[in-house]
């Protein structure tokens, strides 16, 4: 293992679309959603920690999730557990830990990956990582990985990548294009110049920080102004005064998408942002009828093609129901139509508005 390569495992979001499982107070990534008996944020930290030191292994996440993250992850040094003083997306996230590691080790180079993406295939995922951070290193590159594309997923992000390589599997990024409509996505798909935008990142720090200084002068003012307290006693002071200066802003509209120095390699390694309930359906084993079942207390009925989510402590009987999403908890039970959930997050917010925050 290389001493100055380090992963950043980006773990502070809400989920809300995996709602009723996914709560404001232990949100998906600290779930077990396919049943499978590990957290997608043990899924993630066991991917990179066949490859990364474990001291080298970060975790950025919310506050009032730290104890969470040290809980599911009893190995990781509690220094490495970083807590944010509020969200403000993924730009001043990664502005933390890039100069946090500059000052510590000026030669890091650094794998950026959010904490609760479904990664298949291990051996093919530490292959790409490995040539990503060899290309980053000579070269002052940023990385992002690409999934070829199986289907016209309006869900994603898509990537337009120059077919000539500079490098062996490594291509030159032409275009960014946020969630696209189901006619532009086929579009893409025929094309064959398009990928679909993972959201993992791979650089040297020192490279990123500069990007930071030319595309974010603001955030990397506020940073660099209090560097020096970074890996000493003043770093959560110093957060709490930089924090409330950061505009909330992704880094793929703050730097990524106005670099000109953005490549891509483009990978298989069996990907999924599990963002929905859909794609839990996606990865999860079906039965004859097309059923996704997690939870071993459930019996179905005369039911085609429902994704159904229950705990072991109560008997589930489903009967009837035909392309449904089914969710049981302790407290609230989901029952909506699959097509349909794109909009759990406006049905959350009605619940908040008749009920407050008591099921969110």
């Amino acid at each position: 293992m290389n001493k100055h390569h380090y992963v950043v495992i980006m773990a502070g979001g809400i989920g809300s679309r995996f709602w009723p499982m996914s709560r404001q107070d232990y949100p998906k990534q600290f779930l077990d959603i396919l049943n499978t008996g590990r957290t997608l944020i043990q899924w993630t930290f066991d991917r990179f920690s066949t490859f990364i030191p474990l001291e080298n292994i970060y975790v950025v996440t919310s506050q009032e999730y730290s104890d969470i993250v040290q809980d599911q992850l009893p190995q990781l040094p509690v220094a490495n557990i970083l807590g944010e003083p509020s969200r403000k997306n993924t730009a001043p996230c990664i502005a933390y830990i890039s100069f946090k590691l500059l000052q510590a080790d000026p030669l890091a180079s650094l794998i950026v990956a959010p904490a609760d993406h479904l990664i298949l295939d291990k051996t093919a995922f530490t292959k790409v990582c490995l040539e990503a951070l060899s290309f980053v290193n000579k070269h002052n590159a940023f990385i992002t990985l690409g999934i070829k594309p199986t289907y016209p997923n309006t869900g994603y992000g898509y990537i337009q990548y120059e077919q000539q390589s500079v490098s062996d599997n490594v291509y030159k990024v032409k275009t960014f294009t946020e969630k696209p409509n189901l006619e532009l996505a086929k579009t893409f798909l025929a094309s064959g110049d398009f990928l679909w935008n993972a959201g993992i990142f791979v650089w040297q720090v020192k490279n990123i920080i500069q990007a930071f200084e030319r595309y974010l002068p603001e955030m990397y003012d506020v940073f660099a102004a209090e560097k020096d307290k970074f890996n000493a006693p003043g770093e959560k002071e110093a957060l709490l005064a930089i924090y409330p200066l950061c505009t909330n802003i992704s880094i793929d509209f703050g730097i990524m998408e106005k670099a000109d120095n953005v490549y891509v390699i483009p990978s298989s390694f069996g990907w999924s942002d599990l963002g929905t309930w859909n794609s839990a359906y996606e990865n999860l084993p079906k039965d004859y009828l097309g059923n996704a079942v997690a939870g071993d207390n459930v019996i179905v009925i005369d039911a085609v093609r429902c994704m159904v989510h229950a705990s072991n402590d109560k008997l589930v009987l489903l009967q009837g129901l035909d392309d449904f999403i089914v969710v049981d908890t302790k407290d609230v039970l989901l029952i909506c139509k699959r097509e349909k959930e794109q909009e759990i997050k406006e049905y959350v917010a009605e619940v908040k508005r008749n009920k407050g925050d008591q099921y969110l």
